[in-house]
């Protein structure tokens, strides 16, 4: 089966800024978030002594990353869990430390745009957003029973849509005479639901669609633990490189990191300010335009 198309966000400048930290015997790289593999493909290529431990819960990615990995060997490993589950499964493979981390949060372009998955507007289709088919609610079962003020709180906090209750009013009025279970039609309800201000760069569903996907996949729960958890896992010297892609994100590592380097001592963070993709990346990968990398290293 041929890998879907990937373009990785930022790629030579994580590979750059991982390297020092990987260019040894026995160096081990845990990538947090797999997805289809293109940051390890990379580092696996560029820093011949390492190895990684790809972490994803999507078996689909997981699958499909290590066909596309298969020719590195045992330099890599693919483990299906959620990035939570990580100091666990590297205690099951015998590994006490790493010696960088790398996180590329948010939705993949595999998981954007294999059908029926239901993360995208751009076509019609059940609404599920699941990263891991295998369990949990879908994005239809969470409209179909959340309350109104769920629903509004919800799309508020995670979408940070100013309209949200309008929005939570028409699918909960919608769902008094039909189910809504498909993004054509939850794309329509948001679009209606809120006012027109003439041309905007975004299509006014994508915040409500963001905050759902979220809610169904517990994105942003425990994150900001687990990065503490993650850099407490490092060697001194190792270094920690996470991609985020919306402020939501973004806010939480950075004052994860901010808190670790000021209170703690523990990291040294690199990028005082976060490095985002020039015009020639947005250009050829447009997905990448909100994407932001910060990085830090660990101390003794």
């Amino acid at each position: 089966m041929t890998t879907p198309s990937h373009v990785p966000v930022l790629l030579d400048r994580v590979v750059a800024l991982l390297q020092p930290a990987l260019d040894h015997e026995g160096a081990v790289l845990v990538d947090a978030t797999l997805g289809l593999g293109g940051h390890s493909e990379a580092v696996l290529t560029r820093c011949a002594l390492a190895r990684v431990v790809g972490f994803d819960r999507d078996p689909e990615a997981l699958r499909l990353a290590g066909e596309r990995l298969e020719p590195f060997g045992e330099r890599f490993v693919g483990v299906h869990a959620t990035y939570d589950r990580i100091p666990e499964a590297l205690a099951d493979l015998g590994l006490a430390h790493a010696d960088g981390v790398l996180f590329d949060l948010g939705v993949s372009s595999m998981q954007f745009d294999a059908p029926g998955r239901g993360f995208s507007f751009q076509r019609d289709e059940p609404l599920d957003m699941r990263m891991d088919r295998s369990q949990g609610e879908t994005a239809a079962d969470f409209i179909a029973h959340a309350t109104e003020v769920e629903l509004a709180d919800t799309i508020f906090r995670y979408g940070e849509e100013r309209f949200s209750r309008r929005i939570a009013r028409a699918l909960v009025e919608t769902r008094r005479e039909t189910p809504v279970t498909g993004t054509a039609q939850l794309a329509a309800i948001v679009r209606r639901s809120i006012p027109r201000r003439g041309y905007t760069r975004i299509d006014p569903a994508t915040r409500t669609f963001q905050a759902l996907r979220i809610w169904v996949n517990r994105e942003l729960d425990g994150l900001d633990r687990f990065l503490e958890v993650a850099v407490s896992r490092l060697r001194a010297g190792a270094r920690f490189a996470i991609i985020t892609f919306h402020s939501l994100e973004d806010r939480i590592v950075k004052h994860t990191l901010r808190g670790l380097e000021r209170r703690e001592a523990l990291i040294r963070v690199l990028t005082k300010k976060p490095l985002t993709p020039d015009e020639n990346e947005v250009q050829r990968n447009p997905r990448a335009r909100s994407a932001k990398l910060r990085v830090a290293e660990r101390m003794a």
